[in-house]
């Protein structure tokens, strides 16, 4: 008898739970059909409600049976759209109205709020937005590339690892601080890597190493750490610019590793000291831009015909110090020097004889400008008479001391008994030439 009470209880539960799946899916609109988590993830306008188990064990859980036995959406007058399973055991939840999804999880709250969360996302805008498959990805494996909850902090190791089918990864508006090693390893063809409107403070060694054949790449503001090799393994980008950083340096080995560019720029941006080999490694770019940046100084700049720069561009920058004529090697096939900012002090007739010149002393005095002393601030070299700012103590110094040697080394190759009055007379007056 018990048993038999038993069986009838079962089977009214399935015919109500049935009957009130289907009073759901009536409430549904006839054009349209049930939206896959994709589907819904990328409307940026319709909101959802979200809920999810308060329990772990997700196989202990029921949402769509829950839902149906203690919700009945003609009796609330709701009109679902939107129903479907998450991958971790919830239901996300859409009503035709955005004020029914107010009901529904107050509704929600108070029928299901023992045993689930309750949430609602207004006008989603996921934190991961992946475009352009060129094969499908099925659901369990969206769910490993987008999270509706929690904003990403940190691009983790392999986190974009090994992506073939998709053409365009927007990380914007997160609260990314770091990009760690090989985050992107092995991922390639993309169109467009976005970056954007994150609290980036560092790019480590190797971020994004095994990164190939990338359109675009576009990063925030603010960064104030790449660390050596941070663009090592990088190969193939369209366009890679780097602006608005506060770096206390352009280390050594900075761009170590980084190949086939067409535009580097790195541009609007305090770049501290440049120093030795911060471009060492650096390989076949066919643009490298230098513009409107903050330069303490320049330790060297040293770019060999080897690494295959074909235009260099530095333009707009303020450089406080004037590098020595020896610590630059421009070996780019194409240099324009304009619009930048130097001291017009005593190390000016170094700059003048250097490679940034580039050979025509009256187009670099014309198009670049004095940035100290302040009597002179923002005004064009040209208009300075430069023949009347004499030469540093140590430029003149240095200058009579290679004098003396050349004067040395052609009289010792002289015959010896003429040699040796003539070196004696070098060594003896040479100094006070």
């Amino acid at each position: 008898m018990v048993s038999s009470l038993k069986n009838v209880f079962s089977d009214l539960k399935a015919e109500l739970v049935t009957s009130a799946e289907n009073q759901i899916k009536n409430t549904l609109p006839d054009h349209k059909p049930v939206a896959s988590l994709s589907d819904i993830l990328k409307n940026k306008t319709t909101p959802v409600i979200l809920i999810e188990p308060k329990n772990s064990d997700h196989d202990s859980v029921h949402p769509k049976s829950d839902l149906t036995s203690r919700i009945i959406p003609l009796d609330t007058n709701l009109q679902f759209e939107q129903l479907k399973s998450t991958k971790k055991g919830g239901m996300i939840v859409g009503c035709t109205l955005a004020e029914r999804n107010q009901r529904f999880k107050k509704l929600g709250e108070e029928k299901l709020g023992n045993a689930y969360v309750i949430h609602e996302f207004k006008g989603i805008a996921p934190r991961v937005r992946i475009v352009g498959f060129s094969q499908p990805y099925d659901e369990n494996e969206w769910d490993e590339l987008a999270d509706l909850q929690t904003p990403l902090a940190t691009v983790a190791q392999f986190a974009f690892a090994g992506l073939q089918n998709i053409t365009s990864i927007y990380l914007s508006h997160n609260k990314i601080k770091k990009v760690e090693g090989y985050s992107f390893a092995g991922t390639s063809n993309l169109k467009l890597l976005v970056l954007t409107n994150n609290p980036i403070i560092k790019i480590e060694s190797n971020a994004f190493s095994g990164l190939t054949n990338v359109e675009r790449l576009n990063f925030p503001s603010g960064v104030r750490v790449l660390e050596q090799d941070a663009f090592n393994g990088l190969d193939t980008v369209g366009f890679l610019k780097l602006a608005f950083m506060d770096l206390p340096a352009l280390r050594e080995g900075t761009f170590r590793g980084l190949t086939n560019v067409g535009v580097l720029s790195i541009q609007e941006s305090d770049l501290g000291v440049i120093e030795r080999d911060a471009f060492e490694g650096l390989t076949f770019i066919n643009n490298l831009y230098i513009l409107n940046n903050k330069i303490d100084g320049i330790q060297e700049l040293n770019l060999t015909q080897e690494q295959r720069i074909g235009f260099l561009k530095l333009q707009g920058n303020h450089i406080l110090e004037i590098p020595r004529a020896e610590t630059l090697n421009i070996g780019a096939d194409k240099l324009t020097v304009i619009s930048n900012h130097f001291p017009c002090d005593c190390h000016i007739h170094t700059l003048l004889e250097g490679p940034l010149a580039n050979g025509s002393l009256l187009e670099f005095i014309s198009k670049n400008y004095c940035i100290s002393p302040l009597e002179v601030n923002g005004r064009p070299m040209s208009d300075i008479d430069i023949d009347s700012i004499g030469r540093c103590q140590e430029e003149v110094t240095r200058g009579n001391l290679e004098a003396s040697k050349d004067s040395t080394s052609m009289c010792c190759k002289m015959k010896p008994q003429i040699s040796i009055l003539l070196c004696s007379f070098v060594a003896v007056f040479g100094t006070f030439r």
